[in-house]
């Protein structure tokens, strides 16, 4: 259930409210726009309904929202989220590129790589630390000093760092040194880091689960924003079909129908759900088309060394053409 309040209502006023629900056994979260102030009411339906909201002069209307997912739908906060990043958008009316290797393998490689993606135009820089791998026997990140290296990127050219988190028994190494927190495809479902995160202060970017339906990924989000932190990024990555001609089949149907659903933001990621280079260009236009926030793709001053997921790396050159490409397209529509 949504309570929607008056406008020019009281923080006086606001937390009446607040504190009745609280006494009712029931949680609050409050959302302000611009012109209306907004409290979703989460726990037991049966205790919602027995409460005499409208008889509160505050109270505009109650909304109730039929959707698993309350914090995150659209019935809660109608505005679009827009997570900031030391100073970077994304959503609302921006384009964000991300770009950087799949891991971190030594400083030159990433400062060089973190180089080339801020003279093309990205906004944000990522590289894997710790890597998820199907196979123990490959290659799985240089940990610590992975980090350390980001954080080197990051003094070098002022790029954001986007890296994702594991295991919750890292989050606080990696939270000292990463700007956004990535959750992967294999942790989406992961609730006891999700709760984690969700008492963090710093942006979590959430990727798709593999075979995750689009209300099983809302319902990971809403783990984050249950526990009080709002900054969540979504991120569609591909799921398995039976199509074996890429890794993944990136669902770009899946980005209008999340704006449609939910007020956070959106981003692709064709790299991981594709496997091949040449298909990362055309499925980014796809993304910014289908009204995306941004995407971010795997770039890599000389793919042909990397030690992770070579084959689907930009080379500096097509990575500086497509930007090239996103730039001129998000300026026909109107995007910054």
């Amino acid at each position: 259930m949504v309570i929607v309040m008056r406008p020019g209502v009281t923080e006086q006023e606001i937390e009446e409210i607040v504190q009745l629900l609280h006494e009712t056994g029931l949680e609050a979260h409050i959302s302000r726009g611009e012109f209306r102030t907004v409290i979703g009411v989460i726990g037991d339906d049966e205790l919602v309904m027995q409460v005499p909201f409208q008889a509160y002069p505050a109270v505009e209307k109650v909304v109730p929202i039929m959707k698993p997912y309350k914090l995150a739908s659209r019935e809660f906060q109608s505005e679009a989220t827009v997570v900031r990043v030391n100073g970077v958008q994304i959503g609302g009316g921006t384009f964000t590129v991300i770009a950087g290797p799949c891991s971190v393998e030594s400083e030159e490689q990433v400062v060089e790589a973190a180089r080339i993606a801020r003279r093309a135009g990205a906004r944000l820089f990522r590289g894997g630390a710790f890597k998820p791998r199907t196979s123990p026997y490959s290659f799985q990140g240089l940990g610590e000093e992975g980090l350390k290296l980001l954080e080197r990127a990051r003094e070098e050219t002022g790029l954001p760092i986007v890296t994702e988190l594991l295991d919750v028994r890292d989050l606080e190494l990696v939270y000292r040194y990463a700007d956004v927190l990535q959750v992967g495809a294999r942790n989406m479902q992961n609730f006891l880091m999700l709760k984690e995160l969700g008492g963090q202060d710093k942006p979590v970017l959430l990727k798709r689960g593999m075979s995750a339906t689009v209300e099983e990924w809302l319902m990971a989000a809403e783990y984050i924003l249950k526990e009080g932190n709002g900054k969540v990024i979504l991120c569609e990555r591909g799921i398995k079909t039976f199509e074996t001609g890429t890794r993944n089949t990136l669902d770009i149907s899946s980005v209008p129908q999340i704006k449609g659903l939910s007020h956070l933001p959106v981003i692709v990621d064709p790299s991981h759900a594709t496997g091949v280079r040449d298909l990362v260009p055309p499925l980014c236009l796809a993304a910014l088309a289908a009204g995306a926030d941004g995407v971010m793709v795997e770039m890599h001053p000389r793919p042909r060394e990397a030690l992770c997921d070579g084959s689907q790396s930009l080379t500096p050159e097509g990575f500086e053409a497509m930007m090239g490409e996103i730039t001129r397209m998000a300026g026909f529509l109107g995007l910054k």
